[in-house]
């Protein structure tokens, strides 16, 4: 079976959380435990370091692992969603796994026993991603948590280190109605004795993780404790970290979330820099400076420029990005030139909470996500005349991209966002040069 054959066939026979929501979403560790065991438990012969959060886990995931591979050890990384090819989730030194050992693995699926367990596409592609590791003799891999943490298919892991970026209201349908409810879910990666670092944290989020810690013996600390930095200076397309412990550090990633993400990955590097001797102030300057290009990441805040007209794509998705990125777009639309939003969202979002975060002096082009569970764009423009905002409603994304960009001039800003796979979309659609 050819490997995209192959790939398709795991999209569509096993449940996918991004095509069904939380019809995929299966709770607990006993299919993922029992299909490692009959691929011989390989998250056992790893050294990982563990990721939770609501945002900023990928990001920091991928700036940790290229900070790791920058001081020479081989790094497996794990993460999702994949905007353009299934492999993305699987990296190792920055290269997507190789096409034949996932095509191999899928047939062993299909053809074998293991069927039997009905794995959905999570635990499957968990521990496709294990065995990989262990196959390519990874040094570290660096493991994000997919939905959750406690009953997350990740957690069968010891890790070396766990890490939780930060928390706010997103799948409250499976995780809680509050943030302290989801903290408890998140929490579930602290490891009796394993050490944690925690991003930002309100009070009552921080009791958990504080309580969930002292009753695991876990070494806890909190990156709004102690300040990595004196100060971050933003310009369009990078972060100055002045004041660090390694010197004055430039971050690729500029994104208005960043310097808090970069806060608790400096927090992460006090206890890596121990468990890893090879991380120096080179490595760490040099991960931070090139994370895009040396893991393949793509997706946050990602520009690029066309005939004067600014392009930024952001796969920031639910309200905890957008109190970000709403600020942000606010300012571009209230400078010269036009802002004009591409926009589509999933049928689980708090699109109402997300539309009261939209600058309304931008023009508006709707789309629906290629997949199930993608809102339509009739849908979404309902609830933007809700919020007081006016717009088109397009087939699909790279028509609602074609109208914007017909009609933008020098000096307008085109925005690609509102849902991961309306990126993902882009990308495949439109953007295919960058993949």
């Amino acid at each position: 079976m050819a490997y995209q054959e192959s790939v398709e066939w795991l999209f569509e026979q096993v449940p996918m959380f991004q095509n069904l929501g939380a019809g995929a979403y299966k709770p607990g560790l006993e299919t993922t435990l029992r299909l490692s065991e009959a691929m011989g438990n390989p998250h056992k012969n790893l050294k990982c370091i563990h990721i939770a959060g609501t945002n900023g886990k990928g990001s920091t995931a991928h700036t940790i692992a290229a900070i790791l591979q920058s001081a020479g050890y081989r790094v497996g990384l794990y993460t999702s969603p994949h905007l353009a090819d299934f492999r993305e989730r699987i990296r190792v030194d920055g290269r997507m796994a190789d096409k034949a050992f996932v095509e191999t693995f899928i047939e062993r699926f299909r053809n074998g026993d293991l069927k039997q367990m009905q794995p959905t596409f999570f635990e499957l592609t968990t521990i496709l991603a294990f065995c990989y590791f262990e196959h390519m003799g990874v040094d570290v891999a660096v493991i994000e948590t997919g939905l959750g943490g406690r009953l997350d298919s990740t957690n069968i892991i010891n890790p070396e280190l766990c890490v939780i970026t930060n928390i706010s209201l997103d799948h409250t349908a499976l995780l809680g109605n509050t943030e302290a409810e989801i903290a408890t879910e998140k929490a579930g990666i602290i490891k009796k004795d394993i050490p944690v670092v925690i991003g930002k944290a309100a009070r009552d989020v921080r009791a958990v993780f504080s309580a969930k810690a002292q009753q695991e013996n876990a070494p806890i600390y909190f990156a709004e404790d102690a300040p990595a930095f004196k100060e971050a200076i933003a310009s369009e397309d990078a972060i100055r970290y002045i004041g660090t412990q390694w010197g004055e550090i430039e971050g690729e990633l500029c994104g208005d979330c960043q310097s808090e993400n970069a806060a608790t990955i400096m927090t992460a590097l006090g206890i890596l820099c121990r468990k890893f001797p090879l991380i120096d102030a080179s490595a760490i300057k040099r991960g931070f400076a090139e994370v895009c290009s040396i893991t393949g990441l793509m997706g946050r805040w990602m520009q690029t420029e066309d005939r004067g007209i600014r392009i930024i794509c952001d796969t920031g998705h639910n309200i905890g990005g957008w109190q970000y990125l709403g600020p942000r777009l606010k300012k571009i639309s209230e400078s010269d030139g036009t802002l004009r939003m591409v926009l589509g969202f999933v049928n689980d979002k708090d699109i109402s909470a997300i539309m009261e975060q939209m600058p309304h002096n931008a023009r508006y082009y709707l789309a629906s996500p290629s997949v199930r569970r993608g809102r339509t764009a009739e849908s979404t423009l309902e609830y933007a005349a809700s919020a007081g905002i006016s717009g088109r409603a397009f087939g699909n994304v790279a028509e609602a991209y074609a109208a914007a960009k017909a009609e933008a001039l020098a000096g307008d800003t085109i925005f690609i966002g509102g849902s991961t796979f309306i990126v993902a979309d882009y990308l495949t659609s439109v953007r295919k040069d960058s993949l």
